[in-house]
Order: C-alpha cells, then structure tokens, then sequence
C-alpha cells in the first residue's frame, strides 16, 4: 500500500463547519431526551463492558447471566448489542451467555497503550478468537502515528485483521492523544484503509475520550470512506459515554452525517460501562440498578 494518504482522501478540517453542525445536533438531540424508541435504539448499541484489574471469571459470568435474562426480566426491551471484556475473562462470558443476537467482545493486543510487539499482538488476538470472542478492540500504535510511522500503524492493524479473519475488529485511535482535527482524520482513513470494521475514539482510559468534536470528524472520514470505496465501516464512541444526552448527541452525529442505514449494532455502537442502567431509568420512567449490581466492584 502506498500511504499517500494525503492524495487519496480529503485530510483538511474546517473547524467552524464541525462547531456549527454541532450546534445544531446537539438542540436535536436535547429536543430527543424523551423519545422513547430512540433511547432504545441506543440502549440496543451498547456495547456492555467491564475492564477492571479486580475482573475475574465471576465478574464475566455475572454480565453473562444478567444479559442472558434481561429480556425476560424487562419484556419490550432490546438488549446490549454485546459484552466486552477482557480476554482473560473470555471464556466466563462465552461459558454462560444464552443469548444468540449478543456478540462478545474483547480488547486485544497490548490494550490499552498498545506498547509490546507485534508478535505478541497477533498471538493474543488470534488467542482470545480461539476462547470465544466474537469482535476485538485494539488500540492502534499511538507512539508510532505521532512520530509519522503510519506505515507500522498500517501495517499492524493490517496483520490483525487478517488473524482476526471473520471476527470484527474496531480499532481504538485514542483521539484524546491526538494533536489536531486532522490528526483525527487521518488516523481514521489509515485504520480503514487497513481493514478496520469500527473505529473507535478512546480506550476509556485517557481524557479526553469521546467528544462530539471527534466523533464528527470520525464520522465524516467514514462517510468521505464509503463514497470513494463502497465499504461501510462503523463508528463506535468509547470512553465517558455516561448519561442519555451524550448517547443521543452521538447517535445523531451518526444520522446527520452517515444516515439511518449507519444507525444499527453492525454500524454503530456505544462503548461504556455506566450507561446501560442509565438509560434504562430514562427509558422506564424510574431509577433502575439492574448492571450495576453484578458485583461489588466498581465500574
């Protein structure tokens, strides 16, 4: 691959353009707080995850039990889109997840900072596929990107993508350690121009994670994407995703920008481990504590 990026795809960024769309989707999405169906639709994206070092297999089973039941317990309910863990906790989810149409995802190779070699990359990846995981999140080589190596940054994700074979793989740009705008986009055409199936803001662990700045840049290097080359790619907000007004900001961004077709679990997802209970209250009318009380460790 030739990574003249530059010559390919539209790198630039007028930053009063993305404020004033912003503007704009941000009175849509406040005028949504209470639209029902949409909350759902967005409740329907998440993507339930645990990263705790305190994590063990109780935790993994617990997440599985709670989603394996929640349709029975709250009917006319769509559940989480999937549960993401860990790749040690991998086969605890696999083990006790009963439910068909909820995928198991993972983070992968070196998550979070991404800072050990390939070889172990690979071999992680292709190791927590063999344990259960249906999708990996991977962090793309921040290090490498900012000292202007894309061709290791492309060249890993490459390699990753093809281990990971059918199983999806959203790569984590960690935009809240990118410089600009620009670097945002560019690091979005690099991922998918490796085969990226998502991109993804942040690893949760570094702030800023998701802001709706990001993921409007995101958004448009997705759509300028698929114009020029027919692939969909999906686009997944991670990382401080804590309550229904951030959900629906995001989840607008995805329509204004992208369309509905973008607006389903294989398009687009919300990665967070506070939302789900909160979204639920919003949606029923009263305070619900349905995943937060699958242990007592923190989320």
């Amino acid at each position: 691959m030739e990574l003249s990026l530059e010559e390919k795809f539209n790198l630039e960024v007028d930053q009063v353009a993305v404020q004033t769309a912003l503007n704009k989707i941000k009175d849509i999405a406040k005028a949504r707080l209470g639209e029902v169906e949409t909350l759902k639709k967005c409740f329907s994206s998440i993507d339930l995850t645990t990263l705790n070092t305190t994590d063990g297999y109780e935790r993994g089973k617990l997440f599985a039990d709670k989603v394996s039941k929640f349709q029975t317990d709250f009917p006319g309910m769509p559940n989480v889109a999937a549960i993401c863990v860990y790749p040690s906790i991998v086969p605890a989810v696999k083990e006790n997840l009963t439910v068909e149409n909820v995928k198991i995802a993972s983070v992968s190779a070196g998550f979070p900072s991404s800072q050990t070699y390939i070889d172990i990359k690979l071999s992680e990846c292709e190791m927590t596929i063999e344990q259960g995981a249906d999708e990996l999140d991977v962090v793309m080589s921040v290090g490498s990107f900012l000292e202007g190596d894309y061709f290791t940054v492309y060249s890993e994700l490459q390699q990753i993508k093809e281990v990971a074979d059918e199983a999806k793989v959203k790569v984590i740009l960690e935009t809240g350690a990118l410089p600009s705008f620009e670097d945002i986009k560019l690091a979005s055409f690099l991922a998918m121009e490796a085969g990226a199936d998502f991109i993804k803001t942040s690893t949760g662990k570094l702030e800023p994670a998701a802001t709706p700045e990001s993921v409007y840049v995101m958004c448009t290097a997705i759509k300028e994407y698929f114009d020029k080359t027919g692939r969909k790619v999906g686009m997944k907000p991670a990382g401080g995703v804590s309550n229904s007004y951030d959900a629906l900001v995001f989840y607008t961004i995805v329509e204004q920008v992208l369309g509905q077709e973008w607006l389903y679990p294989g398009l687009f997802r919300l990665g967070t481990s506070k939302l789900a209970d909160i979204l639920l209250s919003d949606i029923l009318g009263k305070e619900v504590k349905y995943f937060s009380q699958t242990s007592g460790a923190k989320y």
